[in-house]
């Protein structure tokens, strides 16, 4: 960061690793805190309406727990990064897989098809009570997934915890990988050019 950048405290408001690991190569020092929050019970049709709204309700959740100093002055402010993520197929809202087999039906889906990632961002300026938030969408095309590779990435694990059980960066998955419409890092959880753009935004 240049030596006259106004100088932030980090927070992101998400336990995914995937998302640490984009915050961290954009150069940024964080601390995370997780939302508790009961993501089923916010409802919105439309899937951009959806993500801003779980983005925020995670925002709420996590502020209240935050202890902002004010000895410090004006010198530095403290930043919150919420975001939220689904997954849409012909037209559906998809959300972590509730099962195996469900996560196993989103793969087979996928194979020779399309899916897309509504991922939003939201800053919030904790000192001066600014926020900013946007979506951002992206579209992937697959390959013919083979069974084998469903199996084995379902005995893994990992995809019953991603969005619509779709991780694009994972290595069983990438061969199948035909086009992507639109940036990795977005896809991943966080789009880094709208979330350096929000975080000078709300500064």
């Amino acid at each position: 960061m240049e030596a006259n950048a106004p100088q932030f405290k980090l927070i992101l408001g998400s336990s995914s690793t995937a998302r640490k690991k984009i915050l961290g190569d954009m150069g940024y020092e964080f601390t995370t805190m997780s939302a508790d929050i009961d993501e089923k019970a916010i409802r919105k049709e439309k899937p951009e309406d959806l993500v801003m709204a779980l983005a925020e309700a995670k925002a709420e959740a996590i502020i209240p727990r935050v202890s902002i100093g004010e000895s410090e002055g004006d010198a530095e402010s403290t930043l919150l990064i919420t975001c939220d993520q689904v997954v849409v197929y012909e037209g559906v809202i998809r959300e972590k897989p509730s099962s195996e087999a469900e996560a196993r039906q989103f793969m087979k889906d996928y194979a020779n098809g399309q899916a897309a990632t509504v991922s939003s961002v939201l800053v919030t300026n904790l000192t001066t009570g600014s926020r900013r938030g946007e979506w951002d969408k992206v579209e992937i095309y697959f390959h013919d997934i083979p069974d084998q590779v469903i199996d084995k990435l379902i005995e893994e694990g990992i995809v019953l915890y991603a969005a619509g059980g779709l991780i694009i960066e994972h290595p069983l998955v990438l061969p199948y990988i035909k086009e992507v419409v639109g940036s990795t890092d977005s896809v991943m959880g966080l789009p880094k050019a709208l979330t350096e753009r929000l975080i000078k935004e709300v500064l």
